[in-house]
């Protein structure tokens, strides 16, 4: 699977908690994300400050930010699972300085070979 088939698979499973995600799907999605706002950051400031142009692509960027925090936080909840455990570990991204630390070692951690208790090994499913 490319790039693109990830998003499209985190984007079907906009609200689905349940289940495992690769570390692939997750990166990918994640990388996408940044360069799509990355993008939309750069045309904005490249149109100016206070010009139509400049405050439709800061509107625009609000949207899909917000269009893909659903998604976003569904996919390392599955990414979570894959590595065995309950997506509620999450909320430690709010823990000062550590916990976003502790999420990002998981999140890019290699998932549990076969099923566990969350699904079956989304790698079989390929």
């Amino acid at each position: 699977m490319g790039m693109m088939d990830y998003v499209k698979k985190c984007f079907q499973n906009y609200a689905n908690f349940s289940g495992r995600a690769r570390r692939a799907e997750y990166w990918y999605f994640c990388l996408f994300n940044f360069i799509v706002s990355g993008v939309l950051s750069l045309l904005g400031t490249i149109a100016g400050d206070g010009s139509f142009i400049a405050t439709a692509l800061t509107s625009i960027a609000s949207l899909y930010s917000l269009a893909t925090l659903v998604p976003g936080l569904a996919v390392a909840w599955r990414r979570l699972h894959d590595i065995g455990k309950s997506g509620g570990y999450w909320f430690f991204i709010l823990i000062p300085l550590a916990g976003p630390i502790i999420l990002l070692v998981w999140l890019a951690k290699a998932g549990d070979a076969g099923d566990n208790a969350y699904g079956p090994d989304p790698k079989a499913e390929n």
